[in-house]
């Protein structure tokens, strides 16, 4: 497999001062994937900014354009739990850019796969907000471009943060052609993505919530991508496979309410099979972009992880480890539910 890796240091423009989403989580990651070799093994193309075109088929031109004036005068809280400042701006252009142009470079053949290094994080955006440290959404700027202008008919995501990518799930809930799948520890911020949200009109269907409970780890997870996600996907047939790729269900991460129990090995377990899954139904076509994950070696390890899962190569032992033995919650019956409400059985 030829992996391109999209990152640059503008992301680290984006300055938040103490706040847990900071530019230190993709300076940690670049630092470990070039001491360890891993860097010379990825192609790193030039990384550009998203057209306004781009954007504004996800959000509003007013959106964009108050996204722009944030913070031009310094640091400011725009929402309780989310800061902008001048560099937000260019570093939030630069992700949803990246993540676009990471897209149309695999959708070519330049490349099998991508992993974008990106920040801020978007899967919260919606369309007239920023909301949970994101200001654009990544991925569904990638995914609508796709069908807009790439030719791509049927896009999957798959978001395996620890909260459910609301912003997402918005932008294609009566849309056909993205099917939106995603784990997510629940009920935990921001509440959405109960395992009955499904899609409406057009799009019903379309929408696959694993509403999870608390306590699950690399087993639960794994059994997920194998009876739900994985059958779901080939049900679908995408020509395209994007991963929101959130480590912050690691069971080191010290976001507040976090109870999942994924190692960095679980997480490149299921990046792996994504990639096996695209391998089998999109060409090879995967594009894995960053969203949460604040435990810095974790967060990096996990990373380094997921690019050898996506290089096919086998995984570097990271300095954390499992989760402490626990015992694990059933998830049999979510299983369950799942399957006969989008007729996987």
């Amino acid at each position: 497999m030829t992996v391109a890796l999209y990152y640059d240091p503008l992301f680290l423009e984006h300055d938040t001062l103490t706040h847990p989403e900071s530019p230190r989580r993709v300076e940690a990651a670049m630092q470990l994937i070039e001491s360890s070799g891993l860097l010379s093994k990825l192609e790193r193309p030039p990384v550009r900014d998203a057209a306004i075109e781009e954007l504004t088929r996800i959000h509003s031109v007013e959106h964009v354009e108050r996204v722009k004036h944030f913070g031009m005068r310094g640091p400011v809280m725009v929402l309780a739990d989310t800061i902008a400042n001048t560099g937000t701006f260019d570093a939030a252009m630069r992700a949803a850019g990246a993540v676009a142009g990471a897209t149309e470079a695999v959708v070519r053949g330049d490349f099998d796969a991508a992993y974008c290094l990106v920040r801020p994080p978007g899967h919260h955006a919606i369309a007239t907000a920023p909301m949970g440290f994101c200001f654009f959404n990544n991925v569904a700027v990638a995914a609508r471009h796709a069908t807009a202008a790439l030719g791509i008919e049927r896009v999957a995501i798959v978001d395996i943060d620890i909260h459910h990518g609301n912003g997402t799930q918005d932008a294609f809930y009566d849309d056909p052609s993205v099917l939106y799948v995603s784990t997510h520890q629940y009920p935990y911020y921001p509440g959405t993505g109960r395992w009955t949200e499904a899609g409406a009109g057009a799009g019903q269907g379309a929408t696959l919530n694993l509403s999870m409970p608390g306590g699950c780890g690399d087993a639960e997870y794994g059994r997920l991508l194998l009876e739900v996600i994985a059958p779901k996907l080939r049900e679908y047939r995408p020509g395209l496979i994007l991963v929101s790729a959130g480590y912050d269900a690691h069971h080191a991460d010290p976001i507040d309410g976090a109870m999942m129990r994924l190692s960095c090995a679980g997480y490149a377990g299921l990046v792996g099979g994504l990639r096996d899954v695209a391998v089998e139904l999109s060409d090879g076509r995967i594009v894995v972009a960053l969203e949460g994950g604040y435990d810095l070696t974790a967060l990096s390890w996990s990373i380094r992880n997921s690019i050898e899962a996506l290089l096919g190569e086998a995984l570097t032992p990271d300095p954390i480890g499992p989760a402490p033995d626990a015992e694990a919650p059933d998830i049999g019956e979510l299983i369950a539910n799942v399957r006969r409400l989008h007729k996987l059985d």
